[in-house]
């Protein structure tokens, strides 16, 4: 298993805001301080500019991103067999599947690259082809593997040549009817008549094969040496040198080659499955990022599977959650919100608290620790408190975010109010963004037995700003209806220095549903909320109310 398979994951929602991607960092830190186990902070969307601010102004690093939760190949057991040359005899693949238990041999290059598979089934169907006499010679074998497999030595000629043209030849005939079947680069198989050695010498063998483990004559060497011919002894006898050598043809002329199926270390077990459904075979080769080989995956394999291991944080959400989620083992949930509907196999340690921001919580958790605090989590801690609660102005804030905020300041030694200025500005900066970017920077889903809806937050210092931004996001939300299958959409456009909020709409009766939460009289251009800020605790919970009284 991968080291990287063994990290949890501590993760916010999709289209993460500032404390989703803090709390994880911050998180991630506290845990790694006080367990064993490794912990890594990570993504679930793209980061919005006013997070990108904050992580660059106190140098952390943006988490990595991740798009799906479910099971890789590298959250599996993956066996490590070992490559092997396309070079090897038959005989020696053989051996080695008998060594290692295994059915199926990879074939490497010295590159680390996979060449093909040999199976069991390639190696007897090289059994079925001790009719073809040329067979070995099309294999290129060496001379040396050849000796190998019969347990011989080369005792003349040159080991390292190869066996290219010609035929295998039993002499069993006299040597006057062998000069008229041994035609030129023949291999010969012969026992310990020396008149029969010398004839196939002088009929052009490129190599005879003398059984019986007997010695060689001195001048059918000096013979095959002078006529550039290898002899190989071995101790068996002529019937069983002419059973094993065919075992001695490299794997590579019987192995599969083309069309190879292939896994890498990063599939979705889910893809992996319906891919080997496809095939007979039971064994697939894995590839890192590189390409390389790294090892052998079978349906077996597949059910020693280990799901991720997963912290969320600031939601609690199926919807709000990364994809796959429900493939994945959730351990913990942090989180400040509304209990949603995501629901887990076993139990889970699920903090939730009604505060401004989860980062918030997890102060709490470095004081319970007694893990000091350094300076740029402070900061990380600190920009998720003033961007939830709009710097205190959000009616969410409770006088816990304040002080926790005001201690965090001290540490990370910034201004609240100057720090804030900055990260709001920085977050109505919409000059580079397109209008998709714009929207699902901080979109979630809600789902009711009556309806489904979805609620954007884009907040500015500029009215004038967020005028602009309503008129260019006015025909994406009809876009955004039917591409998320809701019935309603709403954006808010929330002034902070004015504490407001304008609300515009999409969707059958959402204008009429939004009118009647706030008594305000229905605006097809939006309606004002004057001292609503709060998507969470002002917004949903009156449109909620309203559609239950509605049913």
């Amino acid at each position: 298993m991968s080291i990287e398979s063994k990290k949890v994951w501590v993760v916010g929602h999709k289209n993460p805001d500032t404390d989703s991607i803090c709390a994880a960092i911050a998180y991630a830190y506290l845990k790694n301080q006080t367990e064993e186990r490794e912990y890594v902070a990570k993504r679930a969307g793209n980061i919005n500019e006013e997070t990108r601010y904050v992580l660059d102004y106190f140098e952390a690093k943006e988490p990595e991103l991740v798009t799906f939760a479910g099971a890789q190949i590298k959250d599996i057991s993956i066996r490590k067999t070992a490559g092997v040359s396309s070079q090897i005899s038959l005989k020696r693949a053989w051996e080695l599947m008998k060594k290692l238990e295994v059915v199926t041999l990879p074939v490497t290059n010295q590159f680390g690259k996979v060449e093909g598979v040999i199976v069991t089934k390639d190696i007897a169907t090289s059994y079925m082809d001790v009719l073809d006499n040329r067979a070995l010679s099309q294999a290129r074998t060496q001379y040396r593997t050849i000796a190998e497999t019969l347990d011989g030595e080369v005792y003349a000629g040159n080991e390292h040549a190869h066996f290219v043209r010609g035929k295998v030849v039993v002499a069993t005939s006299n040597p006057e009817y062998m000069a008229n079947v041994i035609e030129d680069d023949d291999l010969v198989i012969l026992g310990d008549r020396e008149e029969a050695q010398m004839q196939a010498i002088k009929s052009n063998a490129s190599c005879i094969i003398i059984g019986g483990g007997l010695e060689v004559d001195e001048e059918v060497k000096k013979l095959a040496d002078k006529s550039d011919c290898v002899i190989i002894t071995t101790p068996f006898d002529t019937f069983s040198v002419a059973r094993l050598i065919n075992q001695s043809m490299p794997i590579k002329q019987y192995m599969t080659k083309q069309n190879l199926i292939t896994f890498e270390i990063d599939d979705y077990v889910d893809d992996v499955k319906e891919e080997m459904a496809k095939v007979r075979h039971r064994d697939f080769p894995v590839l890192n990022e590189n390409g390389n080989y790294v090892g052998m995956v079978s349906r077996r394999n597949l059910m020693s599977m280990q799901k991720k291991q997963v912290i969320l944080v600031d939601h609690n959400e199926k919807s709000q959650a990364v994809e796959g989620i429900g493939e994945a083992e959730i351990l913990e949930i942090i989180d400040h919100h509304r209990l949603g509907s995501l629901e887990t196999i076993s139990p889970v340690y699920f903090r939730n608290q009604p505060l401004g921001c989860t980062s918030t919580i997890i102060y709490q958790m470095y004081q319970e620790k007694g893990v000091d605090i350094p300076k740029q989590i402070a900061g990380l801690l600190l920009s998720a408190i003033i961007s939830d609660t709009l710097m205190f102005r959000s009616p969410t804030c409770t006088p816990l975010d304040k002080s926790v905020a005001e201690s965090l300041s001290r540490i990370a030694e910034v201004d609240i109010e100057e720090h804030a200025k900055n990260m709001f500005r920085a977050g109505s900066d919409f000059k580079n963004k397109t209008t998709e970017e714009i929207f699902y920077q901080d979109f979630k889903v809600f789902h009711t037995n009556d309806c489904d809806f979805g609620v954007a937050q884009i907040s500015a210092m500029s009215k004038e700003e967020l005028d602009k931004l309503g008129e260019q996001l006015r025909p994406f939300m009809i876009q955004v209806l039917g591409e998320k299958k809701l019935d309603m959409v709403y954006v808010m456009l929330t002034d902070i220095l004015d504490e407001s909020s304008k609300v515009i709409f999409a969707g059958n009766e959402a204008g009429k549903l939004l009118a009647n939460a706030f008594k305000k009289t229905e605006d097809e251009q939006g309606i004002l909320l004057p001292g609503i800020v709060s998507r969470k605790k002002q917004l949903i919970p009156q449109l909620m109310n309203t559609l239950a009284e509605r049913a």
